[in-house]
């Protein structure tokens, strides 16, 4: 496979890339590391990557793999959500406010959410992955997927309900 070829198979996951690893790494810097070595194994895999149905995948479970490991061996810690582009731009200057509170309200709930939720609410709800995709990345079946993803979901939604109702119950 040519540097051409190679590069247009892979032009167009290399963000989905970058922001899972961000999803999972403490630092944009960090990510951008990430993202950097797994192309260049990719690369390195550069002839073999024909064999493979679907090379976006395969770049996916190798990059949630790779971050797992920087993660277990200490050198990050951190999760930050990775968009922040929600706000309605023509929205009141209340709205906007309150848009951004709930926003941080949610990346911090979703920062304490398990490794494997954070991971399935980042692939799901944010990069719009098909359960079929997230279960072949993350070696999971479908179902034990929908219900991670529900129960994440859920904590989600329990712990907003607690932050707007003021403590009235």
């Amino acid at each position: 496979m040519s540097q051409t070829e190679f590069l247009q198979i892979t032009a167009a996951f290399k963000d989905k890339v970058f922001r899972l690893a961000k999803r999972l790494l403490i630092s944009t810097e960090e990510a951008e590391d990430a993202t950097q070595e797994i192309f260049i194994k990719l690369w390195s895999k550069n002839q073999n990557l024909i064999a493979f149905n679907n090379v976006e995948a395969f770049a996916m479970t190798m990059t949630k793999n790779y971050c797992l490991d920087q993660l277990k061996s200490k050198r990050a810690g951190n999760v930050k959500i990775s968009h922040y582009d929600f706000a309605d731009k023509s929205a009141r200057l209340d709205k906007i406010v309150e848009d951004e509170d709930s926003l941080k309200w949610v990346e911090k709930i979703i920062n304490q959410l398990p490794e494997q939720q954070k991971l399935i609410i980042q692939m799901r709800d944010i990069e719009q992955y098909e359960f079929e995709e997230i279960a072949i990345i993350l070696e999971m079946n479908e179902t034990a997927i929908r219900v991670t993803l529900s129960r994440a979901r859920k904590t989600i939604r329990e712990n907003m309900i607690k932050i707007h109702s003021y403590g009235i119950e």
